[in-house]
């Protein structure tokens, strides 16, 4: 055989493939990706799956602390006895186990680590300009909570909530949702595209909807004019509404969060002063965009 040959077999047995570095080496650089892409690595070889399943890797995705208007919320059971890492990241991805404390929620979404916070009813803005009785607490099957609240009856309907800013994951798109029901005995003007969300940072609006609690079309035709069709809910799994209130880009909490001092806030309002009962509000929702959008 050549000694050309034979150099150019030894060269190729000397090569070293992905798949053969060592496991620490394969962490590091699976660390620097997301969950999402961990997960997939895991599927690769044995090899990549003892790395992507490492301490080390899960341990990245982690968050130091979850920590909101100076309180430090307690995990779940399922994270504190988690036995690895990766048990302990999927213990906060689950939303109905999700931290607790100060009248909110606080989880993980699975796929890229970004947090998601559920502000109840009780931590929320509502109008009592129509005295003590507007509204009534009451416990509610569907509810995380301990307690929704029930609109008795008001005219002026304006509702928001807010959240640090520093709060938000940076550089991660994220969206307000209201998630709201209907009273058993019925509601009343809540059909009315006369509806309006905003979201604004330090004050600053940066987005502005038309929406619809209970759309319907026949008290629709009643109201004249242009202007943008307004945003219809849906209905999630656990029972709830939802409609999106509105958007922050990846840019923008990047920059919301740098500043310690200022608020998110994300608003509802009614425009038409006249009678209004039967909405149920359980939480206002700040998560992370899908990814299609």
């Amino acid at each position: 055989m050549p000694a050309a040959h034979e150099s150019e077999m030894g060269r190729r047995h000397q090569e070293t493939r992905v798949g053969d570095l060592p496991e620490e080496c394969l962490a590091q650089v699976i660390a620097l990706t997301s969950p999402r892409d961990a997960s997939r690595c895991a599927a690769v070889s044995p090899a990549f799956r003892a790395a992507a399943d490492s301490d080390d890797v899960w341990r990245r995705f982690l968050p130091a602390r979850l920590e909101l208007d100076h309180l430090v919320l307690q995990a779940p059971r399922r994270q504190q006895a988690a036995t690895s890492r990766k048990d302990a990241y999927l213990g906060l991805c689950d939303a109905a186990g999700a931290f607790a404390g100060g009248g909110m929620k606080v989880w993980l979404e699975k796929a890229t680590g970004a947090r998601c916070y559920a502000l109840s009813a009780r931590r929320l803005s509502l109008p009592w300009d129509d005295g003590e009785f507007s509204w009534r607490w009451t416990p509610h099957p569907l509810s995380r909570f301990p307690e929704v609240a029930e609109l008795v009856d008001c005219t002026c309907l304006d509702i928001y909530g807010t959240l640090p800013a520093a709060a938000l994951t940076p550089g991660t798109p994220c969206a307000a949702y209201l998630v709201y029901g209907t009273s058993e005995g019925g509601h009343r003007g809540l059909s009315y595209p006369d509806q309006e969300t905003a979201v604004a940072v330090g004050g600053r609006v940066v987005a502005r909807h038309a929406v619809c609690l209970r759309p319907d079309d026949a008290e629709a035709r009643k109201f004249r004019g242009g202007g943008e069709e307004a945003r219809r809910p849906r209905l999630r799994e656990d029972g709830w509404w939802e409609v999106e209130m509105g958007r922050l880009g990846g840019a923008a909490t990047t920059s919301a969060a740098g500043d310690g001092e200022e608020e998110v806030t994300a608003s509802f309002e009614v425009l038409g002063w006249y009678p209004k009962r039967g909405l149920v509000v359980e939480a206002i929702e700040f998560r992370p965009c899908p990814p299609s959008s």
